[in-house]
C-alpha cells in the first residue's frame, strides 16, 4: 500500500520530531561551534519544533470531533515554528518548514496544477517538490550562505528525493540518506568544523527532522549514522576556546516583526551592514528576524521603522539573556523549587510547601515555555526542577538549559510521578549545599515506587492482557500490571504487588471521583496487612488522576 502523507502524518512527524531532538539536544549542543560556539543548537531547535507542534494540536483540537485538512495543519506547523523559532538554527528550520508547507498546503506559494497532489494527502512527488522549495526558501533567507552547514544538508537531501521514485515513505528515504551523507561531508567544507573534529549541528538536527519522517512513514526507528564513533560525535568540544577563536559580534538579536515585503528588503540591507548570521523568515506580513551584532540597539531600532516587532528576544553571548528592560532587579532568593503538579489538590500541597506551580492539565502537557517561565517567577540563584512525568523529560531538560544561559543554577530531578515528586519535598532543606540537597532528593524520588490507577478509554493490548473500554487499569512503574472492574480490588492488587519487595510508607492520593470509603478501606488494608507501613492520604482535586500511589 503506497505511503502518502496525511494531516494525521504529519501531526505524528511533529511529535516524533520533538521526542528525537529532545534525545539528542545534548549531543547536538555539544558540537554546536559554527556560527558562534555557544551550546545551544540543540535546544534551539528543540524549542522551534515545541511551537510547531503545539500549533498543530492546537488544530487538531480546533476541529473535533473532525479533522484538519493537509493544508491547515502544515500551515499550522509553518506558522508554529515561525514564532516559535530560537537562534539561527531555530531561525532556518522554521523556513524549511514554509517551504515545505507552500507546497504541501497549496495553493499559497505552491506550484499551481502540480499532480499527485489531493486535498487530502501529498504524494510521493509532491513531497520531494515540498523538500525542494524548502532547501531554496532556506537559502532566501540567509544574507550570506555558507555551504557545510544546514543549508548544504538540506539540499542534498531535496536533490536525493528528486531522484527517488515511490511513494512518500521511498522519497523521505531516498531524503534522509541524502541529507546523511551530506551531514559526513560537512567538516571538509567549513574549516572551524574540521579544526573541533564535528559536523554541523544545525545540519545534524535537520537529519534529526528527516529521520523522524521517515520512521512516521515507514513504522521503522531510524538511527542517525555515524552518532557513535562517527563524525557525528567525535569529541567534546571547548566552546570558549572556540568562541574566542571567532572573534565576532557580542549579541544574538531575534524578533517577529510585522511589516510589509518592502520594508523587509530595506531591513535586510540594514541588519547587513550592522552584523552578521542574517536570517529573515516568514512572509505574508509576519517575519522573524535573526542577526548578530555588536550593537543590539541599532538591529531593534531597524525593526521598528521598518514595522513593529514584539518577541524580542538579546542575548549576550556567554552572558546570559538581556531583555531590554530598564527596571531594577528584584532580590533573588538563594534557592526554590519548580514543580509539574496535576490537581488543584495536589497543587495546594506543593505550594504550602514552598513550591512554584506549574499545572499539569490532562492531555495537554506543560511546554518548555511554561517551566521556564516558572522558573524565573521563582527568582532563585538555585532551582530545584521536578517534572513529575517521565513523558516531560525531554521538555524539562530543554527548560532547564534554557534557564542556565539565563544565570539560574538548575537541577532537574528525573520525577516520573507526582509522589516521587512528594518524597523529594519531604527531605528539601534549602540550608543545605545546593549539591546535597539534590542528591538528598534525588535519593528520596528514586526509592519511591509509584502506581496510578485510570480507566481504560478503549480496547487495547497491556502488558497484563487485553483491556476492555471501562476497565480499572493499575501502572506499576508505568506498566499496566493489573486489569480489574471496581477501584477498590484494583487498588489493593496494585498495593499488595508494590509492598511485595518492601516499604515503610505508602502514600495515596485520591481523584475527586474517588469516594472516601476507598481510602478508609484502603488505609485498614495497608493496616492488618503490613503491620511496621505507615499510610498518608491525599485529595488530588480536579484535573488529577483517578488514583496515585506511592511507596517508599
Amino acid at each position: 500500500m503506497p505511503q502518502n502523507l496525511d494531516a494525521v502524518a504529519v501531526r505524528a512527524w511533529c511529535r516524533l520530531t520533538l521526542d528525537a531532538l529532545g534525545r539528542a539536544r545534548e549531543e547536538i549542543d555539544s558540537i554546536n561551534v559554527y556560527p558562534v560556539a555557544d551550546g545551544d543548537t540543540g535546544t534551539n531547535l528543540y524549542l522551534t519544533v515545541e511551537s510547531a507542534s503545539q500549533a498543530v494540536d492546537a488544530a487538531f483540537t480546533g476541529h473535533e470531533p473532525a479533522l484538519p485538512s493537509l493544508a491547515e495543519t502544515v500551515r499550522a506547523m509553518a506558522h508554529g515554528a515561525l514564532i516559535g523559532a530560537r537562534g539561527n538554527s531555530g531561525t532556518i528550520l522554521s523556513q524549511l518548514l514554509r517551504g515545505m508547507a507552500q507546497v504541501m498546503g497549496g495553493p499559497e506559494g505552491g506550484p499551481e496544477g502540480e499532480p499527485g497532489r489531493e486535498a487530502d494527502h501529498v504524494d510521493g512527488r509532491t513531497l520531494a517538490l515540498a523538500l525542494r522549495r524548502a532547501a531554496d526558501l532556506a537559502y532566501q533567507a540567509v544574507a550570506h550562505p555558507v555551504e557545510g552547514t544546514v543549508l548544504t544538508v538540506a539540499s542534498a537531501a531535496a536533490r536525493a528525493a528528486a531522484d527517488a521514485d515511490g511513494d512518500c515513505g521511498a522519497v523521505a528515504r531516498a531524503a534522509y540518506e541524502g541529507a546523511c551523507a551530506a551531514l559526513e561531508a560537512t567538516p571538509g567544507q567549513l574549516a572551524v568544523l574540521g579544526r573541533a573534529g564535528v559536523v554541523d549541528a544545525g545540519g545534524r538536527g535537520l537529519v534529526a527532522v528527516l529521520g523522524a519522517l521517515v520512521g512516521v512513514l515507514s513504522g521503522a526507528t531510524v538511527v542517525l549514522k555515524g552518532a557513535e564513533g562517527g563524525h557525528a560525535r567525535v569529541e567534546a568540544v571547548e566552546c570558549e576556546d572556540l568562541q574566542a577563536d571567532t572573534g565576532g559580534p557580542a549579541f544574538e538579536v531575534i524578533y517577529l516583526l510585522e511589516a510589509d515585503d518592502t520594508a523587509v528588503a530595506r531591513l535586510r540591507n540594514r541588519l547587513d551592514r550592522l552584523g552578521d548570521s542574517l536570517v529573515v523568515v516568514g512572509g505574508d506580513g509576519l517575519w522573524n528576524v535573526h542577526v548578530h551584532v555588536d550593537d543590539a540597539g541599532a538591529a531593534v531600532e531597524a525593526g521598528v521603522e521598518a514595522g513593529r516587532p514584539h518577541r524580542i528576544r538579546i542575548t549576550h553571548f556567554g552572558a546570559g539573556d538581556a531583555h531590554a528592560t530598564a527596571q531594577p532587579p528584584r532580590e533573588r532568593t538563594q534557592r526554590a523549587i519548580v514543580a509539574v503538579v496535576p490537581g488543584e489538590g495536589l497543587a495546594g500541597l506543593y505550594g504550602e510547601a514552598g513550591a512554584t506551580i506549574v499545572p499539569a492539565r490532562a492531555g495537554e502537557p506543560p511546554a518548555s515555555g511554561e517551566l521556564v517561565d516558572a522558573i524565573r517567577r521563582a527568582h532563585a540563584h538555585e532551582v530545584v526542577l521536578l517534572p513529575n512525568d517521565g513523558e516531560l523529560r525531554h521538555t524539562a531538560a530543554a527548560a532547564a538549559e534554557q534557564a542556565r544561559t539565563e544565570g539560574v543554577r538548575v537541577a532537574l530531578i528525573p520525577t516520573r510521578s507526582a509522589v516521587q515528586g512528594i518524597a523529594a519535598l519531604a527531605v528539601h532543606e534549602p540550608e543545605r549545599r545546593f549539591d546535597e540537597d539534590v542528591v538528598a532528593m534525588t535519593s528520596a524520588a528514586g526509592a519511591t515506587r509509584y502506581g496510578e490507577l485510570a480507566v481504560a478509554e478503549r480496547q487495547s493490548w497491556t502488558m497484563a492482557g487485553i483491556c476492555q473500554a471501562g476497565d480499572v487499569l493499575g501502572l506499576i512503574d508505568g506498566d499496566v500490571a493489573v486489569i480489574g472492574s471496581e477501584v477498590a480490588p484494583t487498588a489493593v492488587s496494585v498495593l499488595d504487588r508494590m509492598l511485595s519487595a518492601g516499604g515503610e510508607m505508602v502514600t495515596l492520593v485520591l481523584g475527586d471521583d474517588v469516594p472516601e470509603t476507598v481510602a478508609e478501606h484502603l488505609e485498614k488494608h495497608v493496616r492488618e496487612a503490613y503491620l511496621a507501613v505507615d499510610t498518608v492520604v491525599y485529595r488530588g482535586g480536579r484535573q488529577s488522576a483517578l488514583m496515585l500511589i506511592g511507596v517508599e
